[in-house]
């Protein structure tokens, strides 16, 4: 059995060694591609391999019906919307994705990029703190989860909203349980954004909820760009100068945020959640046991394809 891993963006040198290992002791073979810059490599790379590993890279028809020996492709990470699920399902190639592997990653991060705001870029001016102040979770996943424990150690006070999960469990963890989506940006000065990117989530986040938010008010999204209604962003920025966006990830209206309204926005230059040597490490070798598990005993656990 052959395993591709192609990646535009490459594993750290450790998550490699660890993928490799992990498959040879299983008695596969690892193919790499690493930083290759026409798509056309990965086409004719996949052609041979049974299985592929990838990060951000564009999995779409062009690459599945190249891929004609392919049984599965797991996407190293959370956000699965690079890879064509329907199109999977109708070649009878399984999907996964590896849950929580970045998530730590993803949460330091939320919390670097506000610190950082809150204390003004470290311009050498007064800033503020983030003790005290009121905290919400939009969706209280993996990453979630994660962030509302980094959120105890610096006293905030702790919100959180997901349709699909009990309040039960949120409320077991210290966090207030809010009923509605209105109620978590009307209560909370900090809001940290971790919902997928989908048919019901993109452009989601406009004018309604982000006018709602308190004084002082900062947006965090390290989940995707697309689920932010842009146009609407730019109406909330000209309408209060008391709120800031910071997101992994620069948005397409980023020249006119940039130009208008410096000192109230943070932007990666490109998506930095899971952009760490652990989180590298934990979501490449949990794809390549994803593989071996479902070739060898027909695991699906993480399957996300019907």
């Amino acid at each position: 059995m052959k395993v591709l891993v192609a990646t535009e963006k490459p594993f750290a040198g450790e998550a490699v060694k660890g993928i490799r290992k992990e498959l040879e002791n299983a008695g596969y073979e690892l193919s790499l591609l690493e930083a290759y810059t026409d798509k056309k490599e990965l086409l004719s790379a996949v052609k041979e391999a049974d299985a592929l590993i990838v990060r951000s890279d564009i999995v779409d028809t062009g690459v599945l019906d190249a891929a004609t020996r392919l049984k599965i492709v797991v996407r190293a990470g959370a956000g699965y919307d690079n890879i064509d699920l329907e199109a999977c399902t109708a070649r009878d190639i399984v999907a996964m994705n590896t849950p929580g592997q970045n998530s730590n990653a993803v949460a330091e991060l939320a919390f670097g990029m506000m610190v950082y705001q809150a204390r003004g870029g470290f311009n050498g001016k007064p800033g503020t703190e983030l003790r005290g102040k009121s905290l919400g979770i939009h969706a209280y996943g993996n990453v979630g989860k994660y962030v509302a424990k980094i959120a105890r150690g610096f006293g905030m006070e702790i919100f959180a909203f997901d349709p699909f999960v009990d309040d039960k469990i949120i409320e077991k963890d210290g966090i207030k349980a809010l009923k509605t989506v209105e109620d978590l940006y009307s209560n909370c000065q900090y809001v940290s954004l971790h919902i997928p990117a989908n048919n019901q989530t993109k452009a989601s986040i406009g004018y309604k909820l982000l006018s709602m938010m308190p004084g002082n008010a900062t947006l965090v999204n390290t989940a995707r760009k697309e689920v932010i209604n842009e146009q609407e962003l730019m109406k909330v920025f000209a309408e209060r100068d008391d709120f800031s966006y910071l997101s992994d990830i620069a948005p397409d209206c980023s020249d006119d945020i940039i130009t208008k309204y410096p000192g109230r926005y943070f932007f990666t230059p490109k998506k930095m959640g899971a952009q760490t040597a652990e989180a590298n490490i934990n979501a490449g070798i949990a794809a390549a046991s994803q593989i071996i598990a479902f070739l060898e005993e027909g695991d699906e656990t993480f399957r996300l394809n019907s």
